[in-house]
């Protein structure tokens, strides 16, 4: 278990000739998003955009991405416009991954009788080795359909209360982005959705591909889905911000013995006030963060590199392997060794 919270899509035009390649050419892995009346448009969108830009080192695509309605006719979204699509819910029976965005109606779906009968006959099409993905409230579509029993899971954080008095057999907690449980995989709010289908690609295809999605796409290649949920936490003013271009400047010497005066210091600001306006953009301490992006950085060079364990400890800023064993450890609870086997196999 980890943690961490409409037609086919194409990869993003681009001015720069597609590399010729002798590799043949992957075959795609089928993405069917059901999208249901009542969905909300932000969400119906994610997983066309980000898997749609993943390709290979051939610019070829590796997802093939579906969208359908329960019967292959328009749905009204959640503003005010309607979407055509192209399939029905025939297409799940082709699904390696299922997404299922939210519906502002899916919180009326209190427990498996109220589950809409041609909802229920649509899940039942989806093949049982298909990953169910679900992002925001359609959780409670899994839970009606007992795909959630046993099970941890996510939801938005306004209604993790009322889904765990309905749903008691769900493991829910709403301190998190995301809970991969395997086969069946939730999210918390809609930006979460994105944190859950980037930890996808990457599952899929490791961080550079990942990486490259986060590019194209512009957004952050990685949280972890055991980041909190950001749940009404002011917003500092624009006078106590400050901290972004000291961050961009760590990032950049991750290898290097930072520490809390050499930040504060190119901040320009006394430790504490670079503190108290640091844990306010980024709701961690300079030290939790720093830590964070040197973990990562580790994890992308074993999935990426042959260097040793060692030099990735030098490269990230660690110093020796036995910090770097322990640091990677606390954080996913595996060993570089184990963590490198895992991605190459």
């Amino acid at each position: 278990m980890t943690m961490v919270s409409a037609s086919p899509a194409s990869a993003p035009v681009s001015c720069i000739p597609e590399p010729v390649s002798d590799e043949p050419a992957p075959v795609p892995h089928r993405v069917v998003v059901l999208a249901v009346d009542g969905v909300i448009p932000f969400e119906l969108s994610l997983a066309a955009r980000l898997f749609g830009a993943a390709t290979d080192t051939a610019n070829r695509p590796l997802y093939d991405v579906v969208t359908c309605s329960i019967d292959g006719r328009p749905v009204r979204t959640a503003a005010d416009f309607a979407i055509t699509v192209e399939h029905d819910a025939a297409v799940l029976a082709s699904a390696g991954t299922v997404v299922i965005p939210a519906s502002e109606r899916f919180a009326e779906i209190v427990d498996g009788a109220a589950m809409p009968a041609p909802l229920a006959r649509a899940l039942r099409l989806i093949p049982s080795d298909a990953r169910i993905v679900s992002i925001c409230i359609a959780t409670y579509v899994l839970a009606a359909a007992g795909l959630l029993d046993g099970h941890p899971a996510t939801t938005h954080w306004l209604h993790a209360e009322r889904f765990g008095h309905l749903y008691p057999q769900v493991g829910v907690t709403s301190d998190v982005l995301y809970v991969d449980a395997g086969r069946v995989l939730t999210s918390a709010g809609a930006a979460s959705g994105i944190d859950l289908l980037m930890h996808l690609i990457r599952v899929d295809h490791g961080s550079a591909v990942a990486n490259l999605v986060a590019r194209r796409c512009v957004v952050p290649p990685q949280r972890e889905g055991g980041q909190a949920q950001y749940v009404e936490r002011p917003v500092p003013p624009t006078a106590d911000t400050g901290t972004s271009a000291t961050r961009a400047w760590a990032l950049e010497r991750l290898h290097e013995p930072l520490s809390l005066e050499d930040l504060a210091r190119h901040a320009g600001m006394s430790r504490r006030t670079f503190t108290r306006r640091f844990r306010a953009e980024v709701g961690q301490s300079p030290g939790q963060w720093l830590t964070r992006q040197r973990v990562d950085l580790a994890r992308e060079l074993l999935e990426t590199s042959d260097l040793s364990v060692s030099r990735i400890a030098e490269r990230a800023g660690f110093g020796t392997d036995v910090s770097l064993r322990q640091h990677l450890y606390t954080a996913i609870g595996v060993s570089p060794g184990t963590y490198r086997r895992t991605f190459r196999a």
